[in-house]
């Protein structure tokens, strides 16, 4: 099967030079495309410095535009499998191979990586390990998928899920929302265990000064989508 890692960047020079040359050197086999979303850094420059394949986006889409960008890039050019692989370095690329393996075998459609299965590595704060068991609970509630890392980017979709995620994807914070929105369309759903690492440069979108509205905001998306 034909494999797509996207790897959505913005203001990632610190790190994203690791993280392609990992990729390449854990996951010979599958193709790259990072999305440059309108980065005011050095990104794009080391990008094309690396030769490695990318959009670059003219305008600022956010986390969900740049990943969906991705997929519709996947969709249009036929493949079986898209990974999604954040560009500050969380994401062990050597996992690659395990999220994808349910899929080749016709077993899923949407696999994430959890941290929290066999919990090692990077843990993240307590704070946001009691918000992500409340997202956990919150979708358990609202479809009966039960999930131990909601918020996890670190994932693997069939062609199916990719064809949707290509038309539509969550903007703000989307990866519990999308989990639901995978559900909703009938797709099978696993989680396997990783180790994440903390970051190694750019900085988390989810900060404590915006934490409550992350949590209200993906709520809400959450019960939206489920009764849509």
């Amino acid at each position: 099967m034909r494999v797509l890692v996207i790897i959505p960047s913005y203001n990632e020079q610190s790190s994203i030079r690791a993280t392609v040359n990992e990729l390449r050197e854990q996951a010979p086999d599958v193709d790259i495309l990072a999305v440059n979303d309108c980065s005011s850094d050095s990104t794009q420059a080391i990008l094309t410095e690396l030769k490695v394949r990318h959009l670059r986006l003219p305008v600022n889409l956010g986390i969900g535009g740049a990943v969906q960008a991705g997929y519709k890039f996947a969709d249009l050019n036929g493949y079986d499998i898209a990974v999604q692989l954040d560009a500050d370095g969380q994401h062990d690329p050597k996992y690659i191979k395990d999220l994808i393996a349910p899929i080749e075998a016709g077993e899923a459609d949407l696999v994430t990586g959890s941290r929290f299965i066999e919990k090692e590595g990077f843990q993240t704060s307590g704070m946001r390990r009691f918000g992500i068991k409340l997202l956990n609970g919150l979708i358990h509630l609202v479809c009966g998928v039960k999930v131990t890392d909601a918020t996890s980017g670190f994932r693997a979709v069939s062609r199916r899920l990719i064809v949707i995620y290509s038309g539509e994807y969550p903007t703000d914070y989307p990866e519990p929302e999308a989990i639901v929105m995978a559900k909703m369309n009938g797709m099978r759903i696993r989680e396997i265990p990783v180790v994440m690492r903390d970051r190694t440069g750019g900085r988390s979108s989810i900060r404590l000064i915006n934490s409550i509205y992350y949590m209200i905001k993906v709520s809400i998306a959450i019960v939206l989508r489920r009764i849509q």
